[in-house]
């Protein structure tokens, strides 16, 4: 089957945050809203017939979770170069749910959490929130946009009493494919100073040849035994909505403190249609992913010619990984305050200011490039008209 993701569906009026969200976190109903992480394509085929199936049958009462749900989570992976025991798979209702659950269990008040800035800001309010103390290792742009991990500040940081650290793999939002080497590093730093990984792998699917996911627990032993890692098929299957995610670890004491959290605040029962979406999606999803990521990445080539040849005021690159583009426009000689409201109110489009995600990201943008080539085109001739229009002030 061909699927065709230059479809426009309009989700205006259907609850949706990034749609019907925009006068609330932006002030205006009027934008092109290329922000929070979800797509515009139609949720596959497949998972909507499995969910219609399931409605023919016309009760909806407390569910049994199959096992299939586990044996698919463990096909998909092993697909991709993880084997894994589908018994140490535990559900969780959602990957940042996930991560603050992680942080209540693995770590107590005043302790010491890493995490490596700019990057999604759940990570940081999951530490706040839970009264531990953030701490934050900055990434180093090499000055095109290419980010690495500054190890001897990271090492530094982890001997400084760090507990425990929250990994993003890909990285959102900077668009890294973190490499063996750098895992390895990683993993080696973290045993060094015993130091507990939360591995956040909700994009691994979403990965631009020719770099290659490497699930941070299948490259040793030691390092399963020190990680507790979460997935989910929300980002590559477009069901954010059902609430469906796993966590997974090879040691048992943290697993069980991780089930045992989870039945404590009866939080395993989950959903009906998100456990048929999750298992429809890994059961069924090799081709949709494969066409999707060729739109994806044609999508995100299209930014980057874009940009380079009209607004050369705005740089960025090629993600290696995840729907999600970092935008520097510090060449705009602008403040933070001044690039959000420029873009909301001059470009009208909805991106997710860069100072959320740290302070190092404040003279950048995040955008959402997982929509239709019409709607990406648009907003960033809308882009180039407003940058046009300051240009001429000046």
């Amino acid at each position: 089957m061909v699927y065709n993701f230059d479809e426009t569906v309009n989700r205006k009026n259907t609850n949706c945050e990034k749609w019907d969200n925009c006068t609330e976190r932006f002030g205006r109903n009027d934008l092109l809203p290329l922000w929070v992480a979800d797509m515009d394509f139609k949720t596959p085929d497949f998972i909507i017939s499995a969910l219609r199936q399931r409605l023919e049958h016309e009760i909806l009462g407390y569910q049994v979770r199959p096992e299939s749900f586990y044996t698919a989570t463990a096909n998909w992976l092993q697909q991709r170069g993880w084997q894994i025991a589908p018994q140490n798979i535990c559900f969780s209702p959602g990957i940042v749910p996930a991560i603050n659950f992680a942080v209540d269990i693995f770590s107590n008040p005043g302790d010491k959490i890493l995490i490596n800035t700019p990057v999604y800001h759940p990570f940081m309010n999951a530490v706040n929130n839970h009264d531990r103390v953030l701490v934050k290792s900055s990434l180093v742009n090499s000055g095109d946009g290419y980010y690495t991990i500054d190890f001897d500040d990271f090492e530094k940081k982890l001997g400084e009493g760090v507990t425990m650290f929250i990994m993003c793999s890909p990285h959102n939002p900077v668009g890294r494919v973190w490499t063996l080497d750098e895992l390895k590093k990683i993993g080696e730093l973290c045993l060094k100073y015993n130091v507990l990984i939360v591995s956040d792998e909700i994009h691994s699917d979403l990965v631009f040849e020719p770099n290659r996911h490497i699930y941070f627990a299948s490259i040793s032993e030691e390092f399963a035994n020190q990680a507790v890692t979460f997935i989910a098929p929300s980002k590559t299957f477009n069901v954010a909505g059902l609430s469906s995610s796993v966590v997974y670890s090879d040691n048992p004491v943290l697993l069980k403190k991780f089930r045992t959290y989870i039945n404590r605040q009866s939080l395993s029962a989950g959903t009906i249609f998100g456990d048929i979406a999750l298992e429809a999606a890994y059961t069924h999803g090799n081709e949709w992913l494969s066409q999707l990521l060729k739109y994806l990445e044609a999508n995100c080539e299209y930014v980057v010619d874009y940009l380079a040849k009209h607004i050369p005021q705005i740089k960025t690159r090629k993600p290696e990984g995840t729907y999600l583009m970092w935008l520097d426009c510090s060449a705009l000689n602008m403040t933070s305050e001044q690039i959000h409201e420029f873009m909301v109110s001059k470009a009208g489009i909805a991106v997710n200011p860069g100072g959320m995600f740290g302070d190092e990201g404040k003279l950048f943008v995040r955008l959402n490039i997982a929509t239709q080539r019409a709607i990406l085109e648009q907003a960033l001739n809308n882009l180039r008209n407003a940058v046009e229009q300051i240009e001429s002030l000046n």
